[in-house]
């Protein structure tokens, strides 16, 4: 009977360390799932980039794996994993910008969303599918946000400040303002200053037309600013 406890005692070792290698893993593998998808939006300067989908999406698995583990028997194994749905909606709310009615971050808000499932998955030690739901949420932003930009092209406001040293120039400004079919001149406002008059106007157009009055505005105004408030790609 003595001879059984040693044999015991390492299966109850074998199993704890089994079960800490399996942690771990999920971990790491919810870590490097988050930070592949945060590496695309830190290269194209979002606000949730690299660090916070990586925090998110491991935070997830993390907090999955707990729900587990902490219940009791009989008990409700999702009753913090389910919190994290409702949790992350606050984070993504605050990725989404409005102004002038355009909104901007809304793909920023859902790629948050994913990855939080994504770290879900890998702390439920679903790896393949955290595996593939990543690559496809990674062609998603790459590859369709390509298709978006050059051949699904979209008409999208910008805001622009011109400040002039007399009316009539902003006036003939107004007058040059590309007119395709898809432009739209809206919110045009004058406002005196101590050196002159500023301009203020809204243009809805294509890219492709914003970047050549921005060439115009260049090479004539030294004095004016461009907001963009809602971009073609809504992220």
């Amino acid at each position: 009977m003595q001879d059984t406890f040693p044999i015991l005692e390492r299966a109850l070792h074998a199993s704890a360390a089994s079960t800490v290698a399996s942690v771990v893993l999920r971990l790491l593998v919810a870590a490097a799932l988050g930070g592949m998808i945060g590496l695309e939006r830190e290269m194209k300067h979002r606000p949730a980039g690299l660090r916070t989908n990586m925090f998110i999406c491991f935070g997830s698995a993390l907090f999955t794996m707990l729900s587990a583990l902490l219940a009791g028997v009989g008990q409700d194994e999702t009753r913090i994993a389910a919190q994290i749905i409702a949790g992350i909606g606050f984070i993504g709310a605050g990725s989404i910008l409005h102004s002038r009615g355009g909104v901007q971050g809304v793909t920023t808000a859902a790629t948050i969303y994913v990855v939080a499932a994504i770290g879900m998955c890998a702390g439920s030690g679903l790896m393949i599918p955290a595996a593939v739901a990543t690559v496809l949420v990674i062609f998603g932003l790459i590859i369709l946000g390509i298709l978006e930009a050059h051949v699904f092209l979209r008409s999208h406001p910008a805001a622009y400040q011109v400040a002039a040293a007399s009316a009539g120039t902003l006036y003939l400004l107004l007058e040059n303002v590309p007119k395709e079919k898809q432009s739209k001149l809206l919110d045009v406002k004058f406002t005196t200053l101590p050196a002159g008059v500023q301009l203020e106007f809204t243009l809805e157009a294509l890219p492709a037309t914003h970047e050549k009055l921005r060439s115009q505005l260049r090479g004539d105004f030294e004095a004016h600013k461009v907001i963009l408030f809602s971009s073609s790609e809504q992220e």
